[in-house]
């Protein structure tokens, strides 16, 4: 957005409703216009109050957030669909938890106004709605509505509503205001606010990247899949973290661990990035481990979900898991040993059935108790026997 570089006023606007018992509501002037977030132009940003919250159903009303300030972002009418709505908001989201000023695990941290309105039908405003899911289904409902009755030769009429989450309906709150109808005023009690330049560029430089440019740079800077890139940037801190791994080792297998191991245990354990413990060296110790072949996959994020769980160096926590990896000699003697007791398989194999050689790995694989690396077991096996076919 561009920011206006105007005092920032606090007007009054007024109407009479039960969620604002002051009769009015702090609302600033715009504070920046004309920007824009991945095609969807944003017509401007201003401060505002946040007013009571009215249930139309049973008539109450809650005034826990009223008075709050809040932001306000109004886009332009550049949004089709349900679908169009539900991936921007989605994607603002991301954009809002970046900054790190938006929690989204705080309730309430986003709410939603949504205007709808089909051609030959008045503008409808359906208020407050809590949730990306929310703001689908009121679309969804809104927009068929609406159909219904302009087939029927019906007036869709100018008004707000509300959304019952509980029904997935909307249902009329009052009818919607002209913008004269507000009846603005500066409000005498807050004076305009002047916003230096100076103040403004040093908090521009403060910010950080957002996800969705992130999220493409890191697909051109390191050549990782898209798919990979979509689940690091999901979360400014795993973003940080692989930037920070990527350096020290081959970038596409840290951007496959990220996506397909360390986020899943994250998700396990309901945590996120920004909750985990432990150090950067300690995960890329592991990740050094994993990629050096001095353990497996499978051991690796056995020992991930300990480190995750309680932070510690990975070769203490393969040491108490007993996954610490076999000496080549201790291999060695399992290979032979396994060989010796399964005769028939050894035999088998010799004769060209292929499957035999699977046998005798589950063999190994379970003698050794996980610590053997089941890809080093395979070609030492095919080895052993393939010199046994020599001699034969």
């Amino acid at each position: 957005c561009i920011q206006t570089g105007k005092p920032l006023y606090i007007q009054r606007k007024h109407y009479d409703y039960p969620d604002l018992p002051s009769g009015y509501q702090r609302t600033s002037v715009p504070l920046a216009v004309e920007g824009s977030l991945e095609g969807v132009r944003i017509r401007e940003v201003h401060l505002e109050e946040d007013p009571g919250q009215y249930d139309p159903v049973s008539g109450s009303v809650d005034f826990n957030r009223s008075g709050i300030p809040l932001v306000e972002i109004v886009t332009e009418p550049d949004l089709r669909s349900p679908e169009e709505a539900r991936r921007f908001l989605r994607l603002l989201t991301r954009v809002l938890e970046y900054t790190g000023k938006v929690r989204p695990e705080a309730g309430g941290a986003m709410r939603v106004d949504v205007n709808v309105s089909l051609e030959g039908g008045g503008r409808v405003e359906v208020k407050n709605i809590n949730s990306v899911k929310g703001v689908y289904r009121a679309l969804k409902f809104e927009l068929q509505r609406q159909a219904e009755r302009l087939r029927r030769g019906e007036k869709v009429k100018r008004e707000t509503r509300a959304y019952l989450e509980s029904q997935m309906i909307t249902v009329p709150m009052r009818m919607k205001e002209f913008e004269e109808d507000y009846r603005y005023i500066p409000d005498p009690d807050l004076p305009p606010l002047f916003l230096e330049e100076e103040w403004v560029e040093e908090i521009r430089k403060r910010m950080v990247e957002p996800p969705h440019l992130r999220e493409k740079r890191l697909v051109e800077e390191y050549g990782i899949p898209p798919s990979a890139a979509r689940v690091i940037t999901s979360e400014r801190e795993l973003a940080d973290l692989f930037e920070r791994v990527a350096k020290e080792v081959n970038p596409s297998f840290a951007a496959d661990w990220f996506r397909t191991k360390l986020k899943k245990v994250l998700n396990y354990l309901g945590l996120r990035a920004g909750e985990v413990k432990f150090s950067v060296e300690q995960f890329l110790s592991l990740l050094k481990m994993v990629e050096g072949g001095r353990i497996s996959r499978e051991q690796g994020e056995l020992v991930l979900r300990e480190l995750v769980r309680k932070p510690r160096e990975p070769e203490e926590i393969l040491i108490e898991l007993g996954l610490l990896p076999l000496e080549e000699e201790e291999l060695g003697e399992l290979i032979e040993r396994v060989l010796e007791e399964n005769e028939g398989a050894v035999e088998d194999y010799l004769r060209g059935r292929e499957e035999a050689l699977n046998f005798l790995t589950g063999k190994v694989l379970k003698a050794s108790r996980g610590r053997a690396d089941p890809r080093e077991v395979v070609k030492r096996l095919r080895e052993r026997l393939e010199e046994r076919r020599g001699k034969d």
